[in-house]
Protein backbone atom coordinates (compact mmCIF):
# COMPACT_ATOMS: atom_id res chain seq x y z
CA UNK A 1 0.00 0.00 0.00
CA UNK A 2 1.31 3.42 -0.92
CA UNK A 3 2.09 6.02 1.77
CA UNK A 4 -0.88 8.02 3.04
CA UNK A 5 -1.27 11.41 1.44
CA UNK A 6 -2.90 14.36 3.17
CA UNK A 7 -5.27 16.60 1.26
CA UNK A 8 -5.02 20.12 2.61
CA UNK A 9 -8.28 21.88 1.87
CA UNK A 10 -8.91 25.42 2.99
CA UNK A 11 -12.50 26.02 4.07
CA UNK A 12 -13.39 29.62 3.34
CA UNK A 13 -15.83 30.10 6.21
CA UNK A 14 -13.94 29.82 9.51
CA UNK A 15 -10.60 29.33 7.75
CA UNK A 16 -10.45 25.70 8.87
CA UNK A 17 -8.04 23.25 7.25
CA UNK A 18 -9.69 19.85 6.79
CA UNK A 19 -7.81 16.70 5.98
CA UNK A 20 -8.39 13.25 4.54
CA UNK A 21 -6.17 10.38 3.52
CA UNK A 22 -5.89 8.25 0.43
CA UNK A 23 -4.82 4.63 0.44
CA UNK A 24 -3.23 2.35 -2.13
CA UNK A 25 -3.96 1.86 -5.84
CA UNK A 26 -7.66 1.72 -6.68
CA UNK A 27 -8.76 2.38 -3.11
CA UNK A 28 -9.17 5.08 -0.52
CA UNK A 29 -8.45 5.34 3.15
CA UNK A 30 -10.51 8.21 4.43
CA UNK A 31 -10.54 7.56 8.15
CA UNK A 32 -12.27 5.14 10.47
CA UNK A 33 -15.77 6.20 9.42
CA UNK A 34 -15.10 6.04 5.68
CA UNK A 35 -15.92 9.71 5.21
CA UNK A 36 -14.31 12.40 3.13
CA UNK A 37 -13.13 15.71 4.64
CA UNK A 38 -15.86 17.75 6.25
CA UNK A 39 -16.63 21.07 7.83
CA UNK A 40 -18.54 21.65 11.02
CA UNK A 41 -22.26 22.09 10.45
CA UNK A 42 -22.07 25.80 11.15
CA UNK A 43 -19.39 26.28 8.50
CA UNK A 44 -21.61 25.24 5.62
CA UNK A 45 -22.79 28.21 3.52
CA UNK A 46 -26.46 29.08 3.66
CA UNK A 47 -28.59 30.15 0.73
CA UNK A 48 -30.51 33.30 -0.02
CA UNK A 49 -34.14 32.35 0.61
CA UNK A 50 -36.92 32.73 -1.92
CA UNK A 51 -40.38 31.73 -0.77
CA UNK A 52 -43.28 30.34 -2.73
CA UNK A 53 -45.15 33.61 -2.19
CA UNK A 54 -42.37 35.89 -3.36
CA UNK A 55 -41.84 37.10 -6.92
CA UNK A 56 -38.16 36.57 -7.70
CA UNK A 57 -36.14 38.51 -10.22
CA UNK A 58 -34.67 36.80 -13.26
CA UNK A 59 -34.84 33.13 -14.14
CA UNK A 60 -33.65 29.79 -12.82
CA UNK A 61 -32.78 27.10 -15.36
CA UNK A 62 -32.26 23.41 -14.65
CA UNK A 63 -30.69 21.35 -17.44
CA UNK A 64 -30.80 17.54 -17.43
CA UNK A 65 -27.99 16.62 -19.81
CA UNK A 66 -28.27 13.70 -22.20
CA UNK A 67 -25.26 11.68 -21.04
CA UNK A 68 -26.55 8.17 -21.75
CA UNK A 69 -26.44 5.75 -18.82
CA UNK A 70 -25.46 8.30 -16.23
CA UNK A 71 -26.52 11.62 -14.83
CA UNK A 72 -25.49 15.26 -14.99
CA UNK A 73 -27.57 18.30 -14.08
CA UNK A 74 -26.61 21.94 -14.64
CA UNK A 75 -28.37 24.64 -12.62
CA UNK A 76 -27.97 28.31 -13.56
CA UNK A 77 -29.31 30.87 -11.10
CA UNK A 78 -30.81 34.29 -11.85
CA UNK A 79 -27.43 35.98 -11.30
CA UNK A 80 -25.50 33.48 -13.40
CA UNK A 81 -24.22 31.36 -10.50
CA UNK A 82 -23.93 27.67 -11.30
CA UNK A 83 -24.41 24.31 -9.61
CA UNK A 84 -23.30 21.18 -11.46
CA UNK A 85 -24.64 17.94 -9.99
CA UNK A 86 -22.64 14.97 -11.28
CA UNK A 87 -20.70 14.70 -14.54
CA UNK A 88 -21.89 11.57 -16.33
CA UNK A 89 -20.36 8.16 -16.93
CA UNK A 90 -16.65 7.36 -16.60
CA UNK A 91 -16.45 6.18 -20.23
CA UNK A 92 -17.11 9.69 -21.51
CA UNK A 93 -14.61 11.27 -19.07
CA UNK A 94 -16.58 14.49 -18.98
CA UNK A 95 -16.18 15.39 -22.64
CA UNK A 96 -19.87 15.86 -23.42
CA UNK A 97 -20.51 17.68 -20.14
CA UNK A 98 -17.66 20.12 -20.72
CA UNK A 99 -18.82 20.71 -24.30
CA UNK A 100 -22.36 21.47 -23.12
CA UNK A 101 -21.16 23.85 -20.41
CA UNK A 102 -19.02 25.69 -22.93
CA UNK A 103 -21.98 25.95 -25.32
CA UNK A 104 -23.98 27.53 -22.48
CA UNK A 105 -21.25 30.07 -21.86
CA UNK A 106 -20.40 28.65 -18.42
CA UNK A 107 -16.91 29.73 -17.42
CA UNK A 108 -17.06 28.86 -13.73
CA UNK A 109 -18.71 26.16 -11.64
CA UNK A 110 -19.55 27.77 -8.33
CA UNK A 111 -20.74 24.51 -6.77
CA UNK A 112 -19.84 21.00 -7.96
CA UNK A 113 -22.07 18.44 -6.23
CA UNK A 114 -21.16 14.76 -6.01
CA UNK A 115 -24.53 13.09 -5.47
CA UNK A 116 -22.73 9.83 -4.57
CA UNK A 117 -19.52 8.08 -5.67
CA UNK A 118 -20.81 5.77 -8.44
CA UNK A 119 -18.77 5.99 -11.65
CA UNK A 120 -21.80 6.83 -13.82
CA UNK A 121 -22.24 10.02 -11.77
CA UNK A 122 -18.65 11.15 -11.14
CA UNK A 123 -17.16 9.93 -14.42
CA UNK A 124 -16.23 13.44 -15.55
CA UNK A 125 -15.31 14.98 -12.18
CA UNK A 126 -11.55 14.84 -12.65
CA UNK A 127 -11.73 16.23 -16.20
CA UNK A 128 -14.24 18.95 -15.26
CA UNK A 129 -12.13 20.09 -12.31
CA UNK A 130 -8.98 20.05 -14.45
CA UNK A 131 -10.65 21.98 -17.28
CA UNK A 132 -12.25 24.71 -15.18
CA UNK A 133 -9.22 25.15 -12.94
CA UNK A 134 -6.73 25.41 -15.81
CA UNK A 135 -8.73 26.79 -18.76
CA UNK A 136 -11.55 28.76 -17.17
CA UNK A 137 -12.50 30.53 -13.93
CA UNK A 138 -12.32 27.58 -11.58
CA UNK A 139 -14.48 25.54 -9.20
CA UNK A 140 -15.88 27.34 -6.16
CA UNK A 141 -16.34 24.27 -3.95
CA UNK A 142 -17.13 20.58 -4.11
CA UNK A 143 -19.92 18.95 -2.04
CA UNK A 144 -19.70 15.24 -1.22
CA UNK A 145 -21.96 13.01 0.93
CA UNK A 146 -18.88 11.58 2.64
CA UNK A 147 -19.06 7.95 1.56
CA UNK A 148 -15.91 6.77 -0.22
CA UNK A 149 -15.49 4.37 -3.14
CA UNK A 150 -12.60 2.09 -4.04
CA UNK A 151 -12.87 2.87 -7.77
CA UNK A 152 -10.12 4.47 -9.79
CA UNK A 153 -12.68 7.04 -10.96
CA UNK A 154 -13.29 8.16 -7.38
CA UNK A 155 -9.56 8.33 -6.65
CA UNK A 156 -8.97 10.43 -9.78
CA UNK A 157 -11.69 12.81 -8.59
CA UNK A 158 -10.03 13.25 -5.18
CA UNK A 159 -6.64 13.60 -6.86
CA UNK A 160 -8.03 16.50 -8.92
CA UNK A 161 -9.49 18.11 -5.78
CA UNK A 162 -6.08 17.86 -4.11
CA UNK A 163 -4.06 18.98 -7.12
CA UNK A 164 -6.07 22.17 -7.57
CA UNK A 165 -6.69 22.92 -3.89
CA UNK A 166 -10.46 22.95 -4.31
CA UNK A 167 -12.53 23.35 -1.14
CA UNK A 168 -14.37 20.15 -0.25
CA UNK A 169 -17.42 19.95 2.02
CA UNK A 170 -18.92 16.82 3.45
CA UNK A 171 -22.58 17.60 2.88
CA UNK A 172 -25.57 16.20 4.75
CA UNK A 173 -29.19 16.93 5.66
CA UNK A 174 -29.62 20.40 7.12
CA UNK A 175 -26.91 21.96 4.96
CA UNK A 176 -27.59 24.36 2.11
CA UNK A 177 -25.80 25.72 -0.93
CA UNK A 178 -25.44 29.44 -1.39
CA UNK A 179 -26.99 30.65 -4.64
CA UNK A 180 -28.26 34.21 -4.91
CA UNK A 181 -32.05 34.37 -5.28
CA UNK A 182 -32.54 30.60 -4.96
CA UNK A 183 -33.15 28.44 -1.91
CA UNK A 184 -31.02 25.31 -2.32
CA UNK A 185 -31.48 22.94 0.63
CA UNK A 186 -29.84 19.59 1.23
CA UNK A 187 -32.45 17.11 2.50
CA UNK A 188 -30.31 13.96 2.70
CA UNK A 189 -28.30 11.97 3.66
CA UNK A 190 -28.80 12.31 7.41
CA UNK A 191 -26.03 12.29 9.99
CA UNK A 192 -25.08 8.68 10.63
CA UNK A 193 -26.25 7.66 7.15
CA UNK A 194 -28.87 5.15 6.02
CA UNK A 195 -28.88 1.45 5.06
CA UNK A 196 -25.40 0.64 6.38
CA UNK A 197 -23.87 3.46 4.32
CA UNK A 198 -25.15 2.15 0.98
CA UNK A 199 -23.93 4.72 -1.55
CA UNK A 200 -27.21 5.02 -3.50
CA UNK A 201 -29.35 5.36 -0.39
CA UNK A 202 -27.05 8.12 0.89
CA UNK A 203 -27.12 10.27 -2.23
CA UNK A 204 -27.19 14.00 -1.69
CA UNK A 205 -30.81 15.08 -2.20
CA UNK A 206 -31.15 18.70 -3.27
CA UNK A 207 -34.37 20.74 -3.12
CA UNK A 208 -34.53 24.00 -5.09
CA UNK A 209 -37.16 26.68 -4.44
CA UNK A 210 -37.53 29.64 -6.79
CA UNK A 211 -40.70 31.64 -6.25
CA UNK A 212 -43.66 29.29 -6.66
CA UNK A 213 -41.59 26.68 -8.53
CA UNK A 214 -39.56 23.90 -7.00
CA UNK A 215 -37.33 21.00 -8.03
CA UNK A 216 -36.50 17.79 -6.16
CA UNK A 217 -33.26 16.12 -7.24
CA UNK A 218 -32.73 12.85 -5.32
CA UNK A 219 -29.67 11.33 -7.03
CA UNK A 220 -29.79 7.54 -6.90
CA UNK A 221 -31.84 7.41 -3.71
CA UNK A 222 -33.95 4.27 -3.44
CA UNK A 223 -36.62 2.95 -1.05
CA UNK A 224 -34.79 3.75 2.19
CA UNK A 225 -33.87 7.27 1.12
CA UNK A 226 -37.43 7.95 -0.04
CA UNK A 227 -38.90 6.62 3.20
CA UNK A 228 -36.54 8.87 5.15
CA UNK A 229 -37.56 11.89 3.06
CA UNK A 230 -41.30 11.23 3.44
CA UNK A 231 -41.02 10.57 7.18
CA UNK A 232 -38.80 13.61 7.79
CA UNK A 233 -40.28 16.26 5.52
CA UNK A 234 -43.81 15.09 4.68
CA UNK A 235 -45.85 17.42 2.48
CA UNK A 236 -43.05 19.99 2.33
CA UNK A 237 -41.51 17.70 -0.31
CA UNK A 238 -44.19 18.95 -2.72
CA UNK A 239 -42.33 19.86 -5.93
CA UNK A 240 -43.16 21.13 -9.38
CA UNK A 241 -40.53 18.94 -11.04
CA UNK A 242 -39.17 15.60 -9.81
CA UNK A 243 -36.07 13.91 -11.17
CA UNK A 244 -36.87 10.19 -10.86
CA UNK A 245 -34.42 8.52 -8.49
CA UNK A 246 -31.83 6.01 -9.68
CA UNK A 247 -32.52 6.50 -13.40
CA UNK A 248 -36.12 5.26 -13.04
CA UNK A 249 -35.20 2.08 -11.20
CA UNK A 250 -38.13 0.04 -9.84
CA UNK A 251 -36.69 0.52 -6.33
CA UNK A 252 -37.29 4.28 -6.53
CA UNK A 253 -40.17 6.69 -7.23
CA UNK A 254 -42.53 4.65 -5.04
CA UNK A 255 -46.28 5.23 -4.71
CA UNK A 256 -45.99 6.91 -1.27
CA UNK A 257 -43.12 9.08 -2.49
CA UNK A 258 -45.01 10.22 -5.59
CA UNK A 259 -48.11 10.88 -3.51
CA UNK A 260 -46.11 13.10 -1.15
CA UNK A 261 -44.05 14.94 -3.77
CA UNK A 262 -47.07 15.37 -6.10
CA UNK A 263 -44.97 16.59 -9.07
CA UNK A 264 -46.37 18.39 -12.10
CA UNK A 265 -43.62 16.92 -14.30
CA UNK A 266 -40.97 14.23 -14.01
CA UNK A 267 -37.66 13.64 -15.76
CA UNK A 268 -35.58 10.47 -16.12
CA UNK A 269 -31.91 10.24 -17.05
CA UNK A 270 -30.73 6.93 -18.53
CA UNK A 271 -29.63 5.27 -21.75
CA UNK A 272 -32.21 4.19 -24.34
CA UNK A 273 -30.96 0.61 -24.23
CA UNK A 274 -29.94 0.61 -20.57
CA UNK A 275 -28.38 -2.71 -19.55
CA UNK A 276 -30.23 -2.32 -16.25
CA UNK A 277 -33.64 -1.92 -17.86
CA UNK A 278 -33.95 1.73 -16.81
CA UNK A 279 -36.52 3.13 -16.63
CA UNK A 280 -38.53 0.21 -15.29
CA UNK A 281 -42.11 -0.30 -16.38
CA UNK A 282 -43.36 -0.21 -12.80
CA UNK A 283 -42.11 3.36 -12.41
CA UNK A 284 -43.50 4.42 -15.78
CA UNK A 285 -46.88 2.97 -14.83
CA UNK A 286 -46.89 4.88 -11.54
CA UNK A 287 -46.17 8.13 -13.37
CA UNK A 288 -48.72 7.46 -16.10
CA UNK A 289 -51.44 6.61 -13.57
CA UNK A 290 -51.04 10.11 -12.16
CA UNK A 291 -50.92 11.67 -15.65
CA UNK A 292 -47.53 13.24 -14.90
CA UNK A 293 -45.82 14.49 -18.09
CA UNK A 294 -42.53 12.61 -18.14
CA UNK A 295 -39.35 13.46 -20.02
CA UNK A 296 -36.55 11.00 -20.78
CA UNK A 297 -33.08 12.05 -21.84
CA UNK A 298 -32.85 8.97 -24.08
CA UNK A 299 -35.68 10.19 -26.33
CA UNK A 300 -36.08 13.89 -25.56
CA UNK A 301 -32.32 14.51 -25.45
CA UNK A 302 -31.12 17.24 -23.13
CA UNK A 303 -34.06 18.74 -21.22
CA UNK A 304 -34.18 22.28 -19.81
CA UNK A 305 -36.67 23.62 -17.27
CA UNK A 306 -36.71 27.42 -17.08
CA UNK A 307 -38.60 29.08 -14.23
CA UNK A 308 -39.55 32.72 -13.86
CA UNK A 309 -40.89 31.96 -10.39
CA UNK A 310 -44.52 31.62 -11.45
CA UNK A 311 -44.26 29.22 -14.39
CA UNK A 312 -41.79 26.68 -15.74
CA UNK A 313 -41.13 26.32 -19.46
CA UNK A 314 -39.96 22.89 -20.59
CA UNK A 315 -37.64 22.69 -23.61
CA UNK A 316 -36.22 19.54 -25.17
CA UNK A 317 -33.76 18.67 -27.88
CA UNK A 318 -36.18 16.32 -29.60
CA UNK A 319 -39.96 15.97 -29.61
CA UNK A 320 -41.13 12.68 -28.11
CA UNK A 321 -44.08 11.24 -26.16
CA UNK A 322 -44.45 12.44 -22.55
CA UNK A 323 -46.98 9.85 -21.39
CA UNK A 324 -44.70 7.74 -19.23
CA UNK A 325 -45.84 4.36 -20.53
CA UNK A 326 -45.23 5.55 -24.12
CA UNK A 327 -41.70 6.84 -23.63
CA UNK A 328 -40.10 3.92 -25.43
CA UNK A 329 -42.10 4.65 -28.58
CA UNK A 330 -39.98 7.77 -29.07
CA UNK A 331 -36.91 7.78 -31.30
CA UNK A 332 -33.60 7.43 -29.43
CA UNK A 333 -31.33 10.45 -29.17
CA UNK A 334 -27.61 9.74 -29.02
CA UNK A 335 -25.75 11.43 -26.14
CA UNK A 336 -23.44 13.20 -28.58
CA UNK A 337 -26.29 14.57 -30.70
CA UNK A 338 -26.19 18.37 -30.77
CA UNK A 339 -28.96 20.77 -31.57
CA UNK A 340 -31.06 23.60 -30.21
CA UNK A 341 -33.71 23.00 -27.59
CA UNK A 342 -37.33 23.72 -28.49
CA UNK A 343 -39.93 24.86 -25.96
CA UNK A 344 -42.68 22.27 -25.58
CA UNK A 345 -44.77 23.02 -22.48
CA UNK A 346 -45.45 25.68 -19.84
CA UNK A 347 -46.39 24.56 -16.33
CA UNK A 348 -48.05 27.30 -14.28
CA UNK A 349 -47.79 27.63 -10.52
CA UNK A 350 -51.41 26.49 -10.18
CA UNK A 351 -50.58 23.22 -11.95
CA UNK A 352 -52.25 24.08 -15.27
CA UNK A 353 -50.32 23.40 -18.46
CA UNK A 354 -50.26 25.41 -21.67
CA UNK A 355 -48.35 25.57 -24.92
CA UNK A 356 -45.29 27.85 -24.78
CA UNK A 357 -45.39 31.55 -25.48
CA UNK A 358 -42.51 33.64 -26.71
CA UNK A 359 -41.55 35.22 -23.38
CA UNK A 360 -42.17 32.98 -20.36
CA UNK A 361 -41.77 35.95 -18.03
CA UNK A 362 -44.99 37.48 -19.32
CA UNK A 363 -47.17 34.57 -18.21
CA UNK A 364 -49.91 35.80 -15.88
CA UNK A 365 -52.43 33.75 -13.89
CA UNK A 366 -55.56 33.00 -15.88
CA UNK A 367 -58.58 35.21 -15.21
CA UNK A 368 -60.98 32.54 -13.99
CA UNK A 369 -64.24 34.42 -14.48
CA UNK A 370 -63.35 35.72 -17.96
CA UNK A 371 -61.99 32.36 -19.06
CA UNK A 372 -65.06 30.52 -17.86
CA UNK A 373 -67.42 32.90 -19.62
CA UNK A 374 -65.44 32.65 -22.85
CA UNK A 375 -65.55 28.84 -22.98
CA UNK A 376 -68.25 26.31 -23.75
CA UNK A 377 -69.50 25.41 -20.28
CA UNK A 378 -71.65 22.45 -21.34
CA UNK A 379 -69.66 20.26 -18.92
CA UNK A 380 -71.49 20.25 -15.59
CA UNK A 381 -70.97 18.61 -12.22
CA UNK A 382 -74.01 16.48 -11.43
CA UNK A 383 -72.78 14.65 -8.32
CA UNK A 384 -69.95 14.95 -5.80
CA UNK A 385 -69.51 12.07 -3.38
CA UNK A 386 -66.75 13.37 -1.10
CA UNK A 387 -67.65 11.20 1.90
CA UNK A 388 -67.10 7.58 0.90
CA UNK A 389 -68.87 4.85 2.82
CA UNK A 390 -66.87 3.76 5.86
CA UNK A 391 -63.25 4.88 6.09
CA UNK A 392 -62.57 7.16 3.10
CA UNK A 393 -58.95 5.97 2.87
CA UNK A 394 -60.11 2.35 2.64
CA UNK A 395 -62.82 2.99 0.04
CA UNK A 396 -61.25 5.43 -2.41
CA UNK A 397 -63.38 4.41 -5.37
CA UNK A 398 -66.50 5.47 -3.48
CA UNK A 399 -65.11 9.01 -3.47
CA UNK A 400 -65.93 10.42 -6.89
CA UNK A 401 -67.21 13.27 -9.04
CA UNK A 402 -69.76 12.77 -11.84
CA UNK A 403 -69.77 15.08 -14.88
CA UNK A 404 -72.35 15.40 -17.65
CA UNK A 405 -72.21 16.93 -21.11
CA UNK A 406 -75.36 19.07 -21.08
CA UNK A 407 -74.76 20.41 -24.58
CA UNK A 408 -76.24 19.39 -27.92
CA UNK A 409 -72.96 18.20 -29.45
CA UNK A 410 -70.11 15.89 -28.45
CA UNK A 411 -67.48 17.27 -26.08
CA UNK A 412 -63.86 16.11 -26.28
CA UNK A 413 -62.33 16.48 -22.79
CA UNK A 414 -59.05 14.72 -23.58
CA UNK A 415 -56.14 16.33 -21.76
CA UNK A 416 -58.38 18.41 -19.49
CA UNK A 417 -57.35 18.68 -15.84
CA UNK A 418 -59.49 18.06 -12.77
CA UNK A 419 -58.17 19.64 -9.56
CA UNK A 420 -59.20 20.50 -6.02
CA UNK A 421 -58.40 23.50 -3.79
CA UNK A 422 -55.12 21.86 -2.73
CA UNK A 423 -54.13 21.57 -6.43
CA UNK A 424 -54.16 17.77 -6.57
CA UNK A 425 -54.46 17.36 -10.32
CA UNK A 426 -55.71 14.55 -12.57
CA UNK A 427 -55.38 14.75 -16.36
CA UNK A 428 -58.21 13.14 -18.33
CA UNK A 429 -56.85 10.52 -20.78
CA UNK A 430 -56.74 10.93 -24.53
CA UNK A 431 -59.82 9.75 -26.39
CA UNK A 432 -62.31 10.79 -23.70
CA UNK A 433 -65.34 12.18 -25.55
CA UNK A 434 -68.79 12.74 -24.05
CA UNK A 435 -71.82 12.66 -26.35
CA UNK A 436 -74.84 14.86 -25.60
CA UNK A 437 -76.29 13.86 -22.22
CA UNK A 438 -73.50 11.38 -21.47
CA UNK A 439 -71.92 11.20 -18.04
CA UNK A 440 -68.51 10.17 -16.75
CA UNK A 441 -67.46 9.38 -13.17
CA UNK A 442 -63.93 10.08 -11.95
CA UNK A 443 -63.04 7.94 -8.94
CA UNK A 444 -60.21 8.84 -6.57
CA UNK A 445 -58.84 5.28 -6.34
CA UNK A 446 -57.45 2.84 -8.90
CA UNK A 447 -59.12 0.69 -11.51
CA UNK A 448 -59.47 0.07 -15.24
CA UNK A 449 -60.75 3.06 -17.20
CA UNK A 450 -63.95 2.59 -19.20
CA UNK A 451 -66.17 4.89 -21.27
CA UNK A 452 -68.15 5.79 -18.16
CA UNK A 453 -65.62 5.51 -15.32
CA UNK A 454 -62.10 6.91 -14.92
CA UNK A 455 -59.69 6.29 -12.05
CA UNK A 456 -57.40 8.97 -10.61
CA UNK A 457 -54.94 6.53 -8.98
CA UNK A 458 -54.53 8.44 -5.70
CA UNK A 459 -53.50 6.44 -2.65
CA UNK A 460 -55.43 8.67 -0.23
CA UNK A 461 -58.61 10.80 -0.34
CA UNK A 462 -58.68 13.98 -2.44
CA UNK A 463 -62.04 15.62 -1.82
CA UNK A 464 -62.46 17.29 1.58
CA UNK A 465 -65.60 16.07 3.35
CA UNK A 466 -66.05 19.52 4.93
CA UNK A 467 -66.04 21.39 1.65
CA UNK A 468 -63.80 21.82 -1.37
CA UNK A 469 -63.84 23.12 -4.95
CA UNK A 470 -64.05 21.09 -8.15
CA UNK A 471 -61.94 22.85 -10.80
CA UNK A 472 -61.72 21.79 -14.45
CA UNK A 473 -59.26 23.30 -16.93
CA UNK A 474 -59.15 22.58 -20.63
CA UNK A 475 -55.99 21.54 -22.48
CA UNK A 476 -54.85 25.19 -22.75
CA UNK A 477 -55.07 25.70 -18.99
CA UNK A 478 -58.24 27.78 -19.18
CA UNK A 479 -60.67 27.21 -16.30
CA UNK A 480 -63.96 26.01 -17.78
CA UNK A 481 -65.72 24.86 -14.62
CA UNK A 482 -65.37 25.77 -10.98
CA UNK A 483 -67.88 24.54 -8.42
CA UNK A 484 -67.57 24.77 -4.63
CA UNK A 485 -69.46 22.48 -2.29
Amino acid sequence: MSPRRTIGLLVVLGMVVIAGCLGGPGGTDTGTDGSVPTTAAGDTPTSTTTTANSTPAGELSVHLLNVGQGSSTLIIGPDGETILIDTGDWRDEGEDVIAYLQAQGVTRIDHLVTSHPDADHIGGHAAVIEHFETNADGIGAVYDPGIASSSATYEAYLDAVEAHDVTLYRTQAGDSIQMSGVEARVLAPPEGYLANKDSNENSIVLYLQFGASSFLLPGDGEATSEEYLVDTYGDSLDSTVLAAGHHGSQSSTSEPFLETVSPQAAVISSAYDSQYGHPHEEVLSRLATRSIPTYWTATHGTIRFTSNGSAITVATQQDAPTTATELRTGEPTEPRTSGDLTERLVIRADGSRTTPITDAETIEPADTATASEARDTSLKVVEINADAEGDDAENLNDEYVVFENTGASSLDISGWDLADDADHTYTIPEGTVLGPGERITIHTGSGTDTETDLYWGHSRPVWNNNGDTVIVRDATGTVVLEEAY
